[in-house]
């Protein structure tokens, strides 16, 4: 355990693709990274690197400390009974009990070491400064926050859109600029990620937004102090065949205070204290959710070329919807349409008679995120207003790479 700060060493040796830098388990690392995190892994870590600076007694001291204040903490419990035996033999390794003890409870300390594994990665290995995950292209200030979920790191990641307003002279905001407010800690589904059908215990992977706000009286103890759903199955996930619904981020019950980085159905589930952060600072309908496997950190002017490449299409799109051009209209829509899109309930009415009356719109308040696995989708909100007219309605489409150009799959309300 004193040797903890030795992985950051290790990593230096890596290139990550993921983006993200290594950084020393230092004083001034610590400083600039507790403030992300949830109260109670910001002290677990201090522990860690006090150990690391050979300080055990004071180590010991906050670890008393913080099992005190989150009996339900099960990792700071093992590394107190690490710090205490340290009073009297060396420790060889996290959870260092007695050999029929590790035998009987071989699993628990197994996990036990992976969450303290991915918890010290999340230290050692950062987002650099400005950078954002590739999927968003773009984020209007409708959405005054965004989550991202790294699951092979069993992180989350809480963003403030501070993308300026009025954006560039088209139709796209400009190059989002994403403030990092929270980085926690979560479980995934017991049997992992990239969820398929109902009760496979998985978690999806994808674009998603939060529907609504749960409140922790209306569910049983296992969710904790609330719970936010997402939109699963969407209309890339239907399109797949994909089932199964109640995705939620959510809270712990009363006995844990988190849980193992894969131990749930298939939610994504976060300490009590962690998740009351998300609810009282992100709003449903307007909050969208990556789950990726592993998450790609970018600056954002490196997504200006796919920006500008998308953007001609959808201002393409515009101007044939606004000038009742129902043959080149018909043009940007997939002959794989989803039943339920567009006002007809199948393929949007684009024929003869629907141009007649045709009056111009404009879009704005338009937010483009990116999803990439052997499909290339783009999940468009936006609002639409004719011109002339105060109001309009909020519209979603998805879109989908064919043949080299971008063809629309579903479009409706969100």
């Amino acid at each position: 355990m004193a040797r903890m700060h030795d992985a950051s060493d290790a990593i230096k040796s890596v290139t990550r693709s993921s983006g993200l830098h290594p950084q020393p388990l230092s004083d001034d690392a610590m400083a600039r990274v507790a403030p992300l995190l949830g109260r109670a892994e910001a002290r677990l870590i201090d522990i860690y690197r006090l150990i690391s600076q050979g300080q055990h007694r004071e180590a010991l001291s906050q670890a008393e400390r913080l099992v005190r204040d989150h009996p339900n903490f099960h990792l700071a419990h093992l590394v107190h009974g690490d710090l205490l035996s340290l009073q009297v033999r060396p420790v060889r390794q996290l959870g260092d009990v007695p050999d029929t003890t590790a035998i009987a409870a071989a699993q628990q300390l197994a996990v036990l070491r992976d969450e303290s594994r991915r918890r010290l990665l999340a230290l050692t290995e950062r987002p650099p400064e400005g950078a954002v995950p590739s999927q968003f292209l773009s984020l209007a200030s409708l959405s005054r926050h965004a989550i991202a979920v790294d699951a092979s790191r069993s992180r989350l990641y809480l963003f403030e859109n501070q993308t300026p307003s009025g954006g560039t002279n088209g139709l796209l905001a400009a190059p989002p600029r994403l403030k990092l407010l929270g980085d926690f800690y979560i479980s995934v589904g017991l049997s992992g990620i990239e969820k398929e059908i109902e009760g496979d215990k998985r978690t999806p992977l994808g674009v998603y937004y939060i529907t609504s706000n749960l409140h922790p009286d209306s569910l049983p103890d296992l969710y904790g102090v609330g719970a936010l759903p997402i939109n699963y199955p969407n209309p890339l996930d239907l399109q797949r065949g994909k089932t199964g619904s109640g995705i939620w981020l959510h809270g712990t019950p009363r006995e844990q205070f988190v849980r193992a980085p894969q131990a749930s159905d298939g939610c994504v589930v976060l300490s009590n204290p962690d998740l009351e952060r998300l609810l009282s600072t992100v709003q449903i309908r307007t909050t969208p959710v990556v789950i990726a496997a592993e998450l790609q950190w970018v600056q954002p002017e490196e997504l200006d070329a796919e920006r500008r490449a998308f953007e001609s299409a959808l201002a393409s799109w515009k101007e044939a919807k606004s000038t009742g051009q129902s043959e080149r209209l018909s043009a940007f829509y997939s002959s794989k349409l989803l039943a339920g899109s567009g006002s007809s309930g199948g393929r949007p009415e684009v024929g003869p008679e629907s141009a007649k009356g045709v009056k111009a719109v404009d879009i704005k308040d338009v937010s483009v995120l990116r999803w990439q696995d052997q499909q290339d989708t783009m999940v468009v909100t936006f609002g639409e207003v004719p011109q002339g007219q105060s109001r309009g309605v909020t519209r979603r489409q998805y879109w989908a790479r064919e043949s080299d150009q971008w063809k629309i799959f579903h479009e409706g309300t969100p």
